[in-house]
């Protein structure tokens, strides 16, 4: 079993690095409040160290979940940073949405200080973390990967190595690509069901059955026809993810209007109140918007 540090503590963080302790490893936790870290430690029987730098040191293997590129840069290479105390050998594994950039610029940091580095982003929400069932989307070398994967795997579904670093990052902005352009479907698809007269449920049963199926569909449609959206993956963070996207698109010169349009459907929801909404209520703006 291993000894690792897991930095941040948030709705993802928390259960992912309560599933590391449940897979027999020892398991130190940093969180900026320092509150929760503590909640973390009493639950799970784990430690806690009031820096990153500190809850780092010694350990085989880093874990990271913070919010952005910023979040990251500051637990890592920031004064009292968990890459001031990582010693050589070890591996940092960064689960955080990030940018494509900051993943090869802490690569290279890494490097630089003798140890590896995986940019391994997730996807599967508040409850994937929770049941231990996340899609990890990781960039990296083979031989690194190799002994991370069965760590990887006290809170995955699926691990999959994407390419060289980065690459997690830039497959994590496919996923959310994706899951963007299907809500925006599904959102309409449902409000125009309404509009015809249809029934919501009747409609989903058969269509759900055939090429139009989806996860979106299968987990989202009775909230959203419902009206609930204070769950799941929020606004906030979906534009923030988007954002990522659409700079990257930028530099790589892909084209994504779609991805575009749906980004500003979500600040739309933003003004109306809904940031922390489920990226579902996209609906909600069709209705109420």
């Amino acid at each position: 079993m291993a000894n690792v540090a897991f930095l941040g503590l948030g709705v993802m963080g928390y259960p992912m690095a309560g599933h590391l302790k449940k897979g027999g490893h020892e398991v130190t936790v940093y969180n900026r409040t320092t509150e929760k870290a503590e909640r973390w430690a009493s639950e799970h029987g784990g430690d806690h160290e009031p820096t990153p730098r500190e809850a780092a040191a010694g350990k085989e293997f880093v874990f990271c979940c913070v919010g952005n590129d910023e979040d990251l840069r500051a637990v890592t290479t920031g004064p009292d940073g968990a890459f001031g105390g990582m010693e050589s050998g070890a591996t940092f594994i960064d689960n955080t949405t990030a940018s494509a950039e900051v993943a090869r610029e802490l690569g290279d940091a890494a490097a630089e200080a003798g140890f590896d580095f995986l940019d391994a982003p997730v996807s599967g929400g508040q409850a994937g973390a929770e049941n231990g069932a996340l899609t990890v989307m990781v960039g990296g070398r083979q031989d690194v990967f190799d002994r991370a994967k069965p760590i990887i795997d006290c809170y995955a579904k699926m691990v999959g190595l994407m390419g060289d670093t980065g690459a997690g990052q830039l497959t994590k902005m496919v996923n959310q690509t994706c899951i963007a352009g299907l809500v925006q479907g599904l959102a309409e698809g449902i409000h125009f069901a309404k509009a015809a007269g249809l029934d919501v449920e009747q409609v989903i049963s058969v269509i759900s059955k055939g090429a139009a199926q989806s996860w979106q569909m299968e987990n989202r449609w009775k909230t959203m026809d419902a009206d609930h959206y204070d769950h799941g993956f929020a606004v906030n963070w979906m534009r923030k993810d988007l954002s990522i996207v659409l700079d990257e698109a930028r530099r790589n010169g892909a084209r994504m209007p779609v991805t575009a349009l749906v980004d500003q459907f979500y600040a739309d929801v933003q003004k109306m109140g809904g940031g922390r909404y489920d990226t579902s209520s996209l609906l909600a703006r069709l209705e109420r918007g």
